[in-house]
């Protein structure tokens, strides 16, 4: 027979080693607790005081779990509704133009989703106020909390922290992460739902350079050409150079940014009393102008960044370009739209803090109605700033100061 030298661990072994070291790790558990505890006892100051500024306490803890899983819950539930929604309005279109199953899902679903979300962030969150803070005022917790001696301000708080989680995840998607997205959103839009939009663009006229004026009667997108085109330059106000030509072309193949093609030109130098005019039938020349500087594409705003909004608006500008109060609307709608979270998070509150016999019946149709005017009167004023030339950053925070007011209203009528 042979002889193991080593003796062979037994499974009761093995789970009796396990079994202590849990203890001992409870134990160690139970000790800090108690040496905290104790720490506690012999400076009840500072303990009372860190009590009474921490950060974030298990009441607040406890409501910005509510706040933000029923804000995720109710953006799940809605926009899975209008996914349905658009793919019974759409399926007839992506089969007659033989769509990809890829493009749907990954080109436009998939920057969907997330677009709209954050488009209808607002309903979503005061839809999830209302909803959880009814549910605590009817279980009689909004009651319990003031009566201990926490003040509705205090209460107010974790509400404000979850909003500010909001707004801020709202303004970075909307402002650098969905953009990107809506490229292929738009694209998709624009190739297989939308293909009746508008392609050219009429009498464009704008600044390409300091006293340098451009025009074009007519430029068409899908060939990226121009007709009847002039270009005059000016110095103290007087004209010194005029180009005119049939046909202005955008060089899609060459690596230089604003090279052009131009056909059936002609030019005159004005020198005084002379007059030097010159005849041709091509010429490749540099002007700083793009396709997109002439041509305002479907949902093109939704497509950039905000940095690069900025630097579009201001561009445009520059060059004396009109047509730029849907990319100012949506430059300040940005922002206007995240801070908004917490105006309607106070209003939200105020409301459904206080017990009713009826549930959330009343204080869910006061706020239903609330939200929905408010989505309203911003529609309202940003067409007034993209059709009426109203200034664009008055418009879209018109909605943000009124509503101000009526969340300092329902502020002042909540419980205490």
């Amino acid at each position: 027979m042979e002889e193991h030298n080593g003796k062979e661990a037994s499974p009761q072994s093995e789970e009796g080693t396990t079994a202590d070291n849990a203890n001992a790790k409870k134990l160690s558990g139970k000790r800090a607790r108690h040496a905290w505890r104790a720490r506690a006892k012999q400076y009840p100051k500072v303990a009372k005081w860190l009590a009474e500024h921490s950060p974030v306490s298990r009441l607040d803890r406890y409501i910005i779990g509510k706040f933000l899983g029923t804000y995720f819950f109710s953006i799940i539930l809605i926009i899975s509704i209008a996914v349905v929604f658009d793919i019974n309005e759409n399926i007839d279109k992506f089969l007659q133009h033989d769509v990809p199953i890829e493009e749907i899902l990954f080109d436009y679903y998939l920057n969907f989703i997330p677009f709209y979300s954050n488009m209808f962030s607002q309903l979503f969150v005061f839809i999830a106020v209302i909803f959880f803070t009814t549910k605590l005022a009817d279980n009689s917790e909004i009651i319990a909390m003031l009566s201990t001696g926490t003040s509705f301000r205090r209460l107010v708080r974790p509400y404000m922290i979850s909003a500010g989680i909001i707004a801020m995840l709202n303004f970075g998607l909307g402002s650098y992460i969905i953009p990107r997205g809506n490229v292929k959103r738009v694209r998709f839009e624009n190739q297989y739902k939308n293909r009746g939009r508008q392609d050219f663009a009429s009498n464009v006229q704008l600044e390409v350079d300091s006293g340098v004026i451009a025009y074009i009667a007519r430029y068409e997108e899908s060939q990226k050409t121009g007709y009847e085109f002039t270009l005059d330059k000016f110095e103290n106000k007087k004209l010194i150079k005029h180009l005119q030509a049939m046909t202005i072309q955008y060089d899609t193949l060459s690596y230089e940014p604003y090279h052009w093609i131009i056909t059936g030109y002609q030019t005159r130098d004005l020198q005084g009393l002379k007059e030097i005019v010159k005849t041709g039938n091509k010429l490749d020349t540099i002007i700083k102008i793009q396709p997109q500087d002439l041509m305002v594409a479907r949902d093109m705003e939704t497509t950039m960044t905000t940095p690069e909004l900025r630097r579009h608006i201001e561009r445009q500008k520059a060059r004396g370009f009109a047509n730029i109060q849907q990319f100012e609307v949506e430059y300040w709608k940005r922002g206007a739209t995240a801070f908004a979270t917490f105006i309607l998070t106070i209003i939200g509150v105020s409301i459904s803090a206080r017990k009713r016999k009826n549930g959330m019946g009343i204080a869910l149709g006061i706020g239903l109605a609330l939200i929905l005017a408010y989505i309203m009167f911003q529609t309202v004023v940003s067409s007034l700033a993209v059709n009426a030339n109203f200034p664009a950053v008055i418009a879209v925070w018109i909605p943000n100061v009124v509503y101000a007011f009526i969340a300092f209203h329902y502020y002042k009528k909540a419980p205490r």
